[in-house]
């Protein structure tokens, strides 16, 4: 008998944003949903635009699989992971510590597989980083609908995001800002008549 997938529906139970008064919850089920497309997207970006050869479906299994180790950490606030260069060391071993522990609940068959979504193979970085590009876009559209919804208390947190994605010098993730990101602002209206 194996627990792996009995543990991995229960992201859903996994709350983001702790610190942060949210007008619309959301956890790392949805998030990792988003994620998921967002990195598919990018990475066709790249490959369309930027003469990449990307696999945009491993990129979206990686970000189905990028916070699954919450289910046991828990989601750290940023404040608290990013503290100190050694608090982010400290948390990053004990999320690789925490993969490896739901790894282990996979069939010896299957775990191999599953490694290679969990952690970087050699030569994939690149690949990686647009999923890292993904999940901090994820927050930045999370940033916007709260901005929507007359919540200030993302404010701060969009423009340290949305710095923190340019910073990252990733052109998929640039071209996605620019060119898709302004129609998060928009209402259903505007959406589907396409203003």
């Amino acid at each position: 008998m194996s627990h792996f997938y009995a543990m991995m529906s229960r992201m859903k139970y996994i709350e983001r944003w702790a610190l942060m008064r949210n007008s619309e919850r959301e956890n790392i089920s949805e998030h990792s949903l988003e994620v998921a497309m967002l990195a598919h997207a990018l990475a066709l970006l790249g490959n369309c635009r930027l003469g990449k050869n990307y696999d945009a479906q491993r990129a979206a299994v990686i970000g189905i699989y990028h916070d699954a180790n919450e289910i046991i950490t828990g989601d750290m606030p940023t404040p608290v992971k990013y503290y100190s260069r050694e608090m982010q060391d400290l948390f990053h071993s004990i999320e690789d510590q925490a993969s490896r522990s739901l790894l282990q609940l996979l069939p010896e068959d299957l775990r191999k597989e599953y490694e290679a979504i969990f952690f970087p193979a050699q030569g994939e970085e690149e690949l990686w980083r647009l999923v890292k590009a993904a999940d901090k876009i994820s927050a930045l559209i999370k940033c916007v609908e709260e901005e929507k919804a007359g919540n200030r208390e993302f404010e701060s947190a969009k423009k340290s995001v949305e710095a923190a994605i340019r910073a990252m010098h990733v052109p998929e993730a640039e071209l996605f800002l620019d060119e898709f990101l302004p129609s998060y602002q928009r209402n259903l209206d505007e959406l589907s008549v396409g203003q």
